[in-house]
Formats: C-alpha cells, structure tokens, sequence
C-alpha cells in the first residue's frame, strides 16, 4: 500500500465507520471524537488534534461538509474543498479516521459512534458542545483544549483579504 493509499483510506464514510471501529471498541480501545470545519489547517488545529489523541486510542474527526461550512460560515466558505480538507486531515499521524457530515452539527454522528471521550478547542465551553451530555450520559467525557492565541481560520483568511485590500 502506498502512503497515499493509506492516507486515503482514514477517510472514511458516516456508513461505514461503525463497522470499522467496532473491533477497536470490542478490544476495549478508548474513542475519542472531535470535529470542525478545518478550513485553512492552522497550529491551533493541531494543538487540539493532537491533545484530543492523547485522550484515548482511536481518533476520529468529524469534518463539516462543504454545504455545512457554507450555511455556517457563509457563502465564500470553505476555502478548500472538503476532499482537500479531510486528505490534510488524514495525513496527520494521530489522526485515525476523517468522516465527512453534511448536517450543521455532528449530534448524530456523535450519537452513532458513542464516544468515550469529546473534544474541542477552548472558543467553546462546556454548554455550547454539541453531544458533551450525551458523551457524559454514557459515561464519557467533554475534554476542552486551551486555544493557541493567534490562530483562527476565519482570523487568518479575514487577514488575508484585509491585506489583498490594501495591496
């Protein structure tokens, strides 16, 4: 199998991911979930990435579909397209799989892989988290990451126009 070959194959669909990672679930590997558009991949995304593997065995992100960053982050959004997007996502290392969802909100994703632990960066707190009560409920855990100051993808692409405006 090639690099790219194996990159590829972290992507996964919402289908088929119950399936893959049952054997993991079954053996007793911890899963961790986070999710986010990652339009722009930044230092801060791979703050949270890689802290949220340190929570548990299996890392699975869940990535906003094109249509859902639109409605979520308007009409010039995403930047990258979602098939760029997940292949940078699943070139990380401690990314284990990438899963693409169209709804604005991954509560049914969440609800059908039944994490053990959820994650997301510190712009949120623990009421704003889509699914931390369901995590909980099931005896899981809502873990939030500090922000890296200074890194936002709507921060860095508002940057940029600003700075296409003033050449």
């Amino acid at each position: 199998m090639t690099l790219t070959e194996e990159i590829l194959g972290k992507i996964v669909s919402r289908e088929a991911l119950p399936g893959i990672i049952q054997p993991a679930i079954t053996a007793g590997k911890k899963i961790v979930f986070t999710n986010g558009c990652f339009d722009i991949l930044h230092p801060g995304h791979i703050q949270v990435l890689g802290a949220a593997k340190n929570e548990g065995d299996i890392l699975v992100v869940g990535m906003n579909a094109d249509a859902s960053v639109k409605k979520l982050k308007g009409e010039d959004r995403p930047v990258m397209d979602e098939q760029s997007r997940a292949i940078l996502l699943a070139s990380l290392v401690f990314v284990d799989y990438v899963v693409i969802f169209t709804d604005e909100t991954p509560l049914e994703l969440i609800r059908e892989l039944r994490p053990n632990v959820l994650v997301k960066g510190g712009d949120y707190r623990r009421e704003e988290i889509v699914g931390a009560d369901l995590v909980e409920a099931g005896g899981g855990r809502t873990v939030i990451v500090p922000l890296l100051a200074g890194h936002s993808s709507s921060e860095i692409i508002g940057k940029k126009g600003k700075d296409d405006h003033h050449r």
